[in-house]
Formats: C-alpha cells, sequence, structure tokens
C-alpha cells in the first residue's frame, strides 16, 4: 500500500491489517503507551473542503504518532490560484513526508499520488471517503467481534460515504444493502464493482435495505457542495429516514452509525441518534485510531 486513495484500492487483507493496528493503537493510547512511530515527519493537511473530524484526528494524531501536522487551506497554497495539482504534488514532495488532501475531485486525489513521490491519503473527495469507512468497520468490529458475515444496511444518498461503505463492506466479508431514491444512486463504478456479490442489493425501499440488518448506516441529504439542492433533496428523501420502523426491521440488536455532522428530524430522527449515541461517537473517535494506523503504514 502506497497511498490510501478509495476503498476499491485496497484488499481485504490491507483493510484488516489497518484495522488491526488501529486497534492496537488504541489500546496503547488509552493505557498512556507512547508510540512515536512517526518521529520527525512532517504531514500536510490541505483542505479545499471545511472539516471538524478530519481536522483534529489527523492533527492530533500525527502530534501523538512524534510527527508535525501542517495545515494547508486553499487560500494558502498556489494550488488555489491556478498552479497544476502535478507541480504542487512535485513541490510538496520535496518537502514534507506524505499529504493528506479534503477536496472535491477524486482525480486531484489521484493526481496528486501520480506526480507526487509521497504517500497520499484522501480526507474525502465527492466521490469516496475511505477514512471514515476504515474507523466505521473498525467500529462495527469493536461491538460485533467480526465482520464476515454480518449485514451492512445503508440509507440515503449515493455519495462517497454509500461508495465507501459498500466496497468496504463488500470486501470485508459482509452483505451490503442499500435503499436510495432513485436519481440518487451510488456511483457507477462502485455498482459495477458490487455486481460480483450475491451478497449485494441495491433498492428504493429503506424497509426492504433494513430487514435483518446488524448495522444501520445514514449520512446527509445534501453533502458538503450540494446546498442549493436542499429543498429539490428534502422532497426527493422523504421516506427515507432511520427511525423506529427502520429500526424495527433491522435486528433487535442492531448498531446505528452517522459519520457526522448530524441533521436530527431529516436523514436520522433524534430519539434513533439519542438511543445510538454511544456507538455514533465511538465512531468518531475511531477516525483518531484509523486514521493513525494509516498514517504510520504508509509514512513509517
Amino acid at each position: 500500500m502506497k497511498h490510501l486513495l478509495k476503498m476499491l484500492d485496497l484488499s481485504k487483507e490491507e483493510i484488516t491489517d489497518i484495522l488491526n493496528l488501529a486497534d492496537q493503537l488504541k489500546y496503547e493510547l488509552k493505557h498512556g503507551i507512547p508510540h512515536p512511530h512517526l518521529r520527525g515527519k512532517t504531514l500536510g493537511m490541505i483542505f479545499q473542503k471545511a472539516s471538524t473530524r478530519t481536522r483534529v484526528s489527523f492533527e492530533v494524531g500525527m502530534y501523538q504518532l512524534g510527527g508535525y501536522p501542517l495545515f494547508l487551506s486553499a487560500n494558502d497554497l498556489q494550488i488555489g490560484r491556478g498552479e497544476p495539482v502535478q507541480d504542487t504534488a512535485r513541490v510538496l514532495s520535496r518537502y514534507i513526508d506524505g499529504i493528506m488532501i479534503r477536496t472535491y475531485d477524486q482525480a486531484e486525489v489521484e493526481a496528486l499520488a501520480e506526480y507526487g513521490n509521497i504517500p497520499v491519503i484522501n480526507g474525502l473527495t465527492d466521490f469516496s471517503h475511505p477514512c471514515q469507512v476504515l474507523a466505521d468497520l473498525m467500529t462495527i468490529r469493536e461491538y460485533k467481534n467480526r465482520l464476515d458475515g454480518l449485514k451492512l444496511c445503508y440509507i440515503g444518498d449515493g455519495n462517497n460515504m454509500a461508495n465507501s461503505l459498500i466496497v468496504g463492506g463488500l470486501k470485508v466479508g459482509m452483505s451490503v444493502s442499500a435503499a436510495c431514491p432513485k436519481g440518487y444512486e451510488p456511483h457507477k463504478t462502485v455498482l459495477d464493482f458490487a455486481k460480483d456479490f450475491k451478497c449485494f442489493e441495491l433498492t428504493d425501499k429503506p424497509l426492504e435495505a433494513a430487514k435483518d440488518a446488524d448495522v444501520v448506516i445514514t449520512d446527509v441529504w445534501a453533502s458538503m457542495g450540494h446546498e442549493a439542492e436542499r429543498e429539490k433533496r428534502i422532497i426527493a428523501f422523504k421516506g427515507y429516514q432511520v427511525n423506529d420502523e427502520v429500526m424495527a426491521a433491522a435486528k433487535p440488536d442492531a448498531m446505528v452509525m452517522h459519520c457526522l455532522p448530524a441533521h436530527r428530524e431529516e436523514e436520522i430522527t433524534t430519539k434513533v441518534f439519542e438511543e445510538h449515541a454511544t456507538e455514533i461517537f465511538d465512531e468518531a473517535e475511531n477516525r483518531l485510531h484509523a486514521q493513525k494506523a494509516v498514517m504510520v503504514k504508509l509514512m513509517g
């Protein structure tokens, strides 16, 4: 593994190795055991999309690993004023040891990896959110003690989260069902990957998708960059809320997860959110541990 660009690039073995290391690093942190695996290393963090969890978890994680996190907003870089991404990649490769980028276009992340000679981590694009899904898989495994054979249900927009959950879930041996309104399905590349798996289901019926699910996951209906479509999406996604009716279709001990921020009473009811808040905020915490594992694997 040279980079983390999208879940499609990872094998089951690589995902498992990351999760095992994340568990170890979490244990060490909780027990006060130092792990300065990246002492003397610098991570450049490029943000063209704002963030709470991504920035804080990467910055704190790099610090805990003994390295230095360098925050770079679009306003701080020439890439925001027209410098080709390939030139930015080649320049940054002379200064730092790794790049984390949170941006819109997946092609920009791929170009950084192609033209630079240091590891690149996708902190989020419109296509993929691999760091979040690694944290999600880590959380599911903590609660259920396994991944293989479990059923993961995603309800909502066929966005970067849907794309990454489908790929990640199928690769680790889970059954995956996704319920998305017509016209808001996951990316064709992901559906082409998933069609070879008999344990994948795409439907426009949330209750059908949630039947016997071990974990139910949702996301906001209008992701960053789609704010102008908010009113249109509220109409299109009516009926795609994670609520008591959906949870009644899932297994009695089903988990609920959300990558946050959550819009209560839109994609999820306040009642369901608060009943599963421990899982959701464990999931948020695990961004820190999963990303530290990725950084150690790539930069250590």
